[in-house]
């Protein structure tokens, strides 16, 4: 469902691509989305009005995909982008930036993670904080952009000790083909989003490129306790490495199905995606936010798109 139906007229020209959503101590709704822009709501599904730049972090340009996680009454933004003089985007930096409230300002404080670097996830469990994160391998079997999981010693540092927990392993995740060099497809595995729910890890992520008609949304499980090291669990694509089976791809109405973020409201679970309506390749990004209720049953998840 378009969160922003009604008024998508007004906010045509802002992104609403790679939307994140937090429910923040003030029983507000907050989503974060590419290029650093604010939305807030007192309603989950509706009510949802732009507050314009909640980034401050000066000479950095192409900031992707914010994501917001509360800690010891600080709000910290992890997110990637460039130097405002690099050209080259796979020099994507993973940094962090803190507001004391969850509608910014968020000031830029550090670098945390080496470029290439993109989509950030940071969990707080009970055996730490992990983030999960998008890097480049050229040398893989099937060459291309995966997630790995980190610990973190505390919010600005990272013990710089990554695992591969999500890979390309199909043919449906190429991003782009000769991408490179001849003969070498890209593939790309990126959007990280985990959470927890009755003894099954869940890691969702979107498959190629949003621009591709196979772009889709998957995930892997793992199971273990809840205060498992998320590092050491043996993460598995859902129904199975070899086989394309979305959770979530286009349909009739929308396109570009895929980053996602999830909220656990009033004992229900949602899934924040974006996506677009068919033809929207104008000027600009066409991506728009949704939202639709995620089913679970043990390690099978459903979602029904709806308009």
């Amino acid at each position: 469902m378009e969160l922003f139906t009604g008024s998508k007229g007004d906010l045509a020209h802002i992104s609403q691509a790679d939307p994140y959503m937090i429910k923040a101590a003030d029983e507000r709704y907050y989503m974060y989305t590419t290029g650093g822009s604010l939305f807030s709501s007192d309603y989950l599904e509706h009510g949802w009005n732009y507050k314009g730049t909640c980034l401050q972090a000066p000479r950095q340009k192409n900031v992707w995909a914010p994501s917001v996680i509360c800690l010891n009454g600080k709000y910290y933004m992890y997110y990637s982008s460039m130097d405002q003089a690099e050209s080259n985007e796979h020099k994507q930096t993973m940094r962090v930036a803190v507001s004391d409230e969850p509608g910014g300002k968020f000031i830029y404080q550090k670098d945390i993670v080496a470029p290439f670097s993109i989509d950030p996830h940071v969990v707080n469990t009970s055996s730490g904080l992990y983030m999960f994160y998008s890097i480049n391998d050229y040398q893989a079997e099937r060459p291309g952009t995966l997630i790995v999981c980190d610990k973190m010693k505390n919010a600005y540092t990272m013990e710089e000790s990554p695992v591969p927990v999500v890979i390309p392993t199909i043919d449906e995740e190429i991003f782009k083909k000769d991408r490179f060099r001849k003969g070498q497809d890209w593939h790309t595995i990126e959007g990280a989003f985990y959470f927890y729910h009755d003894g099954i890890h869940y890691l969702m992520y979107s498959g190629a490129s949003y621009q591709n008609p196979t772009y889709f949304i998957g995930y892997s499980v793992a199971h273990g306790a809840e205060d498992a090291d998320l590092r050491k669990l043996d993460w598995e694509k859902y129904p199975s490495a070899d086989r394309y089976a979305p959770l979530m791809q286009k349909n009739d109405f929308v396109e570009g199905v895929g980053h996602n973020s999830v909220i656990c409201d009033n004992g229900k679970w949602y899934v924040v995606y974006h996506g677009r309506g068919y033809g929207k390749h104008g000027a600009g990004d066409a991506r728009t936010a949704r939202i639709d209720e995620i089913k679970i049953d043990g390690e099978k998840l459903s979602v029904r798109l709806t308009p």
